[in-house]
């Protein structure tokens, strides 16, 4: 009788420890919000401007693929000064991208950051931007072995609208389309809320992007990215 009971507490032990184990393995997949937040700081840092490298962010399999001007266009974002050496150029793209970026950045810089040769520094030059607002929302994050694996929803808004006849009134409308410059839809500019619930209703008419970021230290790097409709 003794053994029997010694046997049941064993299988008790051993069953809640099983429960203990399968409950760490599902929290090891739980997405906290300051790991979210964190995610959208960094995709926002190297998300850029259309009309300037042609994609917010394009398509690469390796950070040191990555198209130069976009690249170029990243760094100078994120560096406060509008004159910087080529070595602090560097110095920036691996804080940006993580120990494993090597890109060699031309010497002679990039249509908006150009090199003095008396100087020896490059210098931030004006871009021409339109009122087409570059953005994305986080529509999907997994954990992976050695970071995340997210995908994005690209989208345009354009703020061009026009006013409300209304005499005095401040409210017009904001122009949703995708990044084919399709228009998708409109909402008020004091109802920002209202963007996502209409991408989400024509979900199909709208760019999605895969970014693989790997965490190295506590930070996260971009590693590479692809448009999910070429891969269906």
């Amino acid at each position: 009788m003794k053994k029997l009971v010694a046997i049941i507490i064993i299988l008790i032990i051993i069953f809640i420890g099983m429960l203990i184990y399968k409950n760490i393995n599902t929290k090891s997949n739980y997405i906290s919000m300051q790991e979210i937040d964190k995610i959208e700081t960094y995709i926002t840092k190297i998300y850029m401007w259309k009309e300037i490298t042609n994609e917010a962010i394009p398509e690469f399999e390796n950070i040191n693929e990555a198209d130069d001007l976009w690249v170029w266009e990243v760094i100078k974002k994120n560096i406060e000064e509008y004159e910087m050496s080529y070595e602090e150029i560097t110095q920036k793209g691996k804080e940006l991208f993580g120990t494993n970026f090597s890109k060699e950045l031309p010497i002679e810089g990039s249509k908006y950051l150009v090199y003095d040769e008396e100087s020896k520094l490059y210098h931030a030059i004006g871009m021409g931007l339109d009122e087409q607002e570059d953005s994305f929302f986080l529509n999907k994050i997994e954990r992976t072995k050695s970071g995340y694996e997210v995908e994005i929803v690209e989208y345009l808004e354009d703020y061009s609208g026009v006013l409300r006849k209304e005499q005095n009134s401040e409210e017009y409308d904001i122009i949703i389309m995708n990044t084919s410059g399709k228009e998708i839809g409109r909402r008020k500019n004091t109802m920002q809320e209202n963007t996502i619930e209409i991408i989400k209703e024509n979900i199909e008419e709208f760019t999605k992007k895969k970014i693989i970021l790997e965490s190295e230290d506590g930070k996260i790097y971009v590693q590479s990215v692809r448009n999910m409709k070429r891969y269906l």
